[in-house]
């Protein structure tokens, strides 16, 4: 930390350069004199705006990191993370598959699906994206041992007011792009203007607290805020990625591609067969080879990615030693599929491996849009015939844990009665919200593991009667004589062994569901639309709840199409608690402001929550070494070859 005395410095710069502007035509050619006095003339309202943002009095942090809340783990001296083998070997080639296809190669736009949009790639390491300022936080390069600290990729050092009003990132001057060309503010600036105005809509949410972007100069860039004490907003902005400003100056940005674009990361896509499969080849002389974020990183030569749509075809082709890794999505395979001779060998190993990381929100969501779940009564009788006992023992093997949040397996789940802090913020709203909401604990329907139980399903037509709808010869009706009727849409024609039984349940009070299973492009088509009625998806969750749950559940995302508000929430409480998740400035505040939105959001039943686990279910072939596990990643990107394998 150093004291921001620069205001009374940078006035005497002014002056100095007003004076020497008037002083030195006596000197020098005329010519030469205007243009330094035109080129002061411009500099001075930058150095007048630095005069704003280094007020004296206040206090300037710079550091190789930042930490949202308390202190950063690693010194500015750290060589290597302690989750990662600093002397791994770099040989080798690494066969991964997929699952589904592309259709670009571009991952930041509203148009086609690229490889990051298919399930687990960003568990792999290796993608299609650029680089960012800094790594720890967001989805390129997640920490392994701390839930909200970041440190220096392209930005060597960064530099923040201690009321977080503006942040200053100072680029590494051999940071490169895989052509040579040095990557500078210029770019920085492109990629934040591009992503905002062009990107996906999901980059206007993140960025939309900036107010604007200053180029101090070419390797030294800074962000002013619309408000101060956004701590979040530094990670957030941490987590740009640079994109090349030559390469696409004169490239359609929101066009659909298949040639690689430019990068700047260990490794660059060298072939690439449309929808089919990728390769990726490790940059010689990789400018960030030595850096301490990227030691003991990276360790293959050639990463080759093959996609398969169907996920039996990939599990036999991971059998028959097609490739490498397969990250288990099926309990019933996991508890059946792995007795194939390989295993049995020791060929393979089946590992199961437990972790820290908040598991995803998955559910089926209510489309609110609609009329037919516009009513709270409706949806909550809906989720009361889920038997997720009965889908776990007959389906799952007792494998998987009912989700009784929006945040499962992490300190933000909102549990027992309302108290403490959450009461706190949600007191000044108890007009808005049920009564129980504030008396009891949110509660989860269960059965005994063979059917509803009738007062259960008592309970389910007393809500759909007190809603309008009542029982008739041909099902459940309302006042205007309309069917209930809904289309429950699913993207992985496997799902619909375990969503059938619960369409059954719903048929017994006169509800027709109707599972239709499409491809991932029509299935992408209908959610960005917001044409659907009931869908199965996962919302990823982070250690640090942010921007993210805005784009989730703020009523402002509900009718931006491409949006991640599937469930149409449009609800001020909800609004209120994601702003004071936003504004939060301690991880109490920030802990407790996620437990009254996910409570607030578990007595609105938006969605049916589904199930989880916390562990990694891997199988992989037994030629890769590894350090034991860190809590919040699965940390692929950090395994290499076994020196008893011969390079390949």
């Amino acid at each position: 930390m150093y004291p921001a005395h620069a205001a009374k410095s940078l006035e005497r710069l002014v002056f100095f350069l007003s004076i020497q502007a008037v002083t030195v035509p006596g000197k020098m050619p005329i010519a030469a004199t205007d243009r330094i006095y035109h080129l002061i003339r411009r500099l001075i309202p930058l150095l007048l705006s630095l005069l704003v943002c280094f007020p004296a009095g206040a206090t300037i942090i710079k550091s190789h990191g930042y930490a949202q809340f308390g202190a950063l783990k690693y010194s500015a001296s750290f060589t290597h993370f302690d989750w990662v083998n600093p002397d791994a070997p770099k040989r080798g080639t690494l066969h991964m598959m997929a699952s589904g296809t592309f259709d670009t190669l571009n991952p930041y736009t509203f148009k086609g699906s690229s490889p990051i949009s298919t399930a687990n790639f960003l568990q792999y390491g290796v993608t299609e994206m650029n680089e960012p300022l800094m790594v720890g936080t967001g989805a390129y390069d997640p920490s392994g041992d701390e839930p909200a600290s970041s440190y220096g990729l392209i930005a060597e050092t960064v530099e923040y007011s201690e009321d977080r009003s503006w942040v200053v990132f100072n680029l590494r001057k051999n940071a490169r792009f895989h052509d040579g060309k040095p990557i500078t503010a210029y770019d920085v600036a492109f990629s934040y203007r591009t992503l905002l105005k062009e990107g996906h809509p999901q980059y206007r949410t993140n960025l939309q607290e900036v107010k604007r972007v200053d180029i101090l100069n070419r390797h030294r860039i800074r962000f002013v805020f619309k408000r101060a004490g956004n701590p979040l907003l530094i990670l957030r902005l941490g987590e740009l990625p640079v994109l090349p400003q030559h390469y696409w100056k004169d490239r359609d940005f929101t066009a659909t591609t298949y040639e690689p674009p430019l990068g700047s990361g260990p490794y660059k896509i060298t072939q690439v067969s449309p929808g089919r499969s990728l390769t990726f080849e490790r940059v010689k002389n990789w400018w960030g080879k030595d850096l301490a974020v990227n030691r003991g990183k990276y360790n293959f030569d050639k990463v080759r990615v093959d996609f398969y749509r169907d996920s039996n075809v990939a599990f036999e082709a991971f059998k028959a030693g097609e490739f490498d890794f397969y990250i288990e999505q099926q309990a019933k395979n996991w508890a059946n599929g792995y007795n194939f001779p390989a295993v049995q060998r020791g060929d393979v190993i089946r590992a199961e491996i437990p972790h820290k990381i908040p598991t995803q929100t998955q559910a089926l969501f209510m489309n609110t849009r609609r009329p037919l779940f516009a009513d709270v009564r409706v949806r909550e009788a809906l989720g009361l015939m889920f038997d997720f006992e009965w889908t776990n023992r007959t389906l799952f093997n007792n494998s998987y844990t009912r989700a009784h949040s929006y945040y499962p397996n992490s300190e933000f789940s909102a549990t027992g009665k309302l108290g403490g802090a959450e009461w706190l913020l949600l007191s000044p709203y108890r007009s808005e919200l049920p009564e129980k909401l504030f008396t009891d604990p949110f509660v989860m329907p269960k059965t005994n593991g063979h059917g509803i139980p009738r007062e259960t399903l008592r309970r389910a037509l007393g809500l759909l009667a007190d809603a309008g709808w009542k029982p008739s010869v041909n099902g459940l009706v309302n006042g205007k004589g309309e069917h209930f009727e809904f289309e429950l849409l699913l993207v992985n024609p496997s799902l619909e062994r375990i969503y059938q039984p619960f369409a059954k349940n719903l048929a017994i009070l006169g509800i027709q569901a109707n599972l239709r299973s499409v491809d991932r492009a029509q299935y992408k088509q209908r959610l960005d639309q917001f044409d659907f009625d009931m869908i199965s998806l996962t919302l990823p969750q982070t250690l640090s709840p942010g921007l993210e749950q805005s784009l989730y559940f703020h009523s402002s995302q509900g009718k931006v199409k491409g949006g991640k508000n599937y469930a149409g929430i449009d609800s001020p409480v909800v609004d209120a608690m994601v702003e004071k998740l936003l504004s939060a400035q301690t991880r109490n505040e920030q802990v407790a402001a996620t437990r009254a939105l996910d409570r607030v959001l578990l007595w609105g039943y938006y969605s049916i929550p589904n199930w989880y686990i916390n562990y990694h279910r891997l199988a992989y072939r037994n030629r890769f070494a590894h350090v034991p596990t860190p809590p919040y990643t699965l940390g692929l990107r950090t395994w290499w070859l076994k020196p008893t394998e011969k390079k390949q």
